[in-house]
């Protein structure tokens, strides 16, 4: 079964090396990272070396696209990358194996290989075509996770909660919630004012913040008809497209590969990062995900192959262009108000959060900014943590952050939404085992002390192997990436 999926993916054996090795070294410009002895290695694990190489590897497939690399973000990568390691380890002295005939079932029951409910052996190869993978490499990484849930579960799978832990979860959930809101909003309209002078100065001081930046593209969509002549997803299409991809990374452009394919119906667009023109109109020739992956193009590579929604287009960066916008444009200028009046909100409910968490805004202060600002009190009745029906979820899961008889503030993250809340009473519930739901609220508390485990035995993990972790060679990987 493996062998003949693999035969469908012959055509990007050699991108093996590229990615994995030849990437990093390419697009990270790795230099003299390997030049001498100590700075090869990235990590001891008992006597095992790591090499820094396999680090990078490693970086190169989990940083995320457009994500700002930092030193804190090599950090986590590093410590999940020695966790990885551990892991594998553990796997490994416990003996856990997966036979071919499991690893193919596995792949032919993923819902992503499956046509009309049947695995399908072209899917799989657009799969692999799409994220650059050799089947080989895929069926291995699949091996990896099967075996590392495997061990989890040996770990956590012997876990019974109490019907003490059950009924904690369940009343966090389902505890009914009687609360006083005042509604902020009603008192930023009182407090804020933003004049004239405020807002040009708040543009003068944050005028590179509105530079609006265009970028004019060339592009084709490729399909099987323009590809093969032929209407249907064949390997003669996938062939070809593992061959443009691979020009690509030749550097060969958009003109060379139209001439080598004799393709036909090239368009062009410019556009901001919302996928509109100059006239701010929308651009409807290329859809707007792609207008969006435009702004992540590398301006040294400027010819790049994507796949979108089962189409394939290939599109060259042809120029940059930043246009510095004025004060006189309303979008501007409304962005401006939103900010000033944003920053006003923080400042108020900043001073009211530090009143409270001093003890110096009780209930009676609460009664009274009601009284001044002539604001109403609106009392409700939160059935669960799950009630949505008069405040948003995000709303309601800060109100069950707290407890009885506690003034709080809470607000979402544009601060469309605040509120001084008061929680009048809590009204605690308890579940038994001859309830409905009560094995899914097994499972909830069973998933909660397992990730503690989880937690415990990645602890147990570090403290028993001896790991020493090369910041010389980690010091120039992070001056390399960034």
């Amino acid at each position: 079964m493996l062998s003949s999926i693999r035969r469908f993916s012959h055509t990007i054996y050699a991108k093996i090396f590229l990615f994995i090795v030849a990437i990093p070294f390419i697009f990270w410009g790795m230099g003299n990272i390997f030049s001498s002895g100590n700075q090869k290695v990235i990590v001891t694990i008992e006597k095992e070396k790591v090499s820094t190489q396999e680090f990078i590897t490693y970086l190169n497939a989990y940083i995320p696209s457009g994500q700002e690399i930092d030193d804190k973000l090599i950090d986590k990568l590093l410590s999940d990358f020695i966790a990885d390691k551990l892991i594998s380890n553990e796997i490994k002295s416990y003996n856990i194996n997966l036979s071919e005939n499991s690893l193919a079932k596995i792949i032919k029951n993923e819902r992503t290989f499956r046509k009309e409910n049947t695995f399908s052996r072209i899917e799989y190869e657009k799969f692999l075509v799409k994220n650059s993978l050799n089947a080989i490499i895929f069926e291995a990484n699949v091996s990896k996770q099967e075996k590392k849930k495997q061990l989890l579960n040996l770990i956590g799978g012997g876990v019974v909660p109490s019907i003490f832990s059950i009924n904690m979860d369940f009343d966090k959930i389902n505890q009914k919630r009687i609360v006083q809101l005042i509604n902020l909003n009603d008192i930023f309209v009182q407090e804020i004012k933003i004049s004239e002078d405020e807002i040009k100065s708040y543009f003068k001081t944050n005028k590179d913040k509105y530079n609006d930046t265009y970028k004019s593209v060339k592009f084709i969509k490729l399909n099987s008809k323009n590809l093969t002549g032929d209407d249907e997803f064949s390997d003669l299409f996938f062939k070809k497209i593992d061959e443009i991809d691979d020009f690509i990374v030749e550097g060969k452009n958009l003109d060379y590969i139209l001439q080598k394919y004799n393709l036909e119906n090239l368009k062009s667009a410019t556009f901001n990062n919302l996928g509109r023109d100059k006239q701010s109109i929308k651009v409807e020739l290329i859809p707007f995900e792609l207008a969006k992956y435009v702004f992540n193009i590398n301006e040294t590579d400027t010819t790049v192959l994507i796949e979108h929604k089962d189409k394939y287009f290939i599109i060259e960066l042809i120029k940059t262009e930043i246009i510095q916008k004025d004060i006189k444009d309303v979008s501007v200028k409304k962005d401006v108000l939103l900010t000033l009046k944003k920053q006003y909100k923080r400042k108020i409910i900043s001073n009211l959060i530090s009143r409270i968490n001093k003890n110096n805004f009780k209930k009676t202060d609460f009664d009274n900014l009601s009284k001044e600002k002539k604001v109403p009190i609106e009392k409700i009745i939160l059935k669960n943590k799950n009630d949505e029906n008069i405040l948003k979820k995000n709303l309601v899961n800060q109100i069950y952050a707290y407890p009885e008889k506690k003034v709080i503030v809470v607000a979402d993250l544009d601060f469309k939404e605040s509120f001084l809340v008061y929680v009048s009473q809590i009204e605690n519930v308890s579940i038994n085992e001859n309830s409905t739901n009560y094995t899914e609220y097994f499972n909830l508390t069973k998933a909660r002390i397992t990730s503690g485990l989880y937690n415990t035995y990645d602890s147990y993990l570090r403290k028993k192997y001896d790991i020493n972790i090369n910041y010389n060679a980690l010091g120039i990987v992070k001056n390399s990436v960034k």
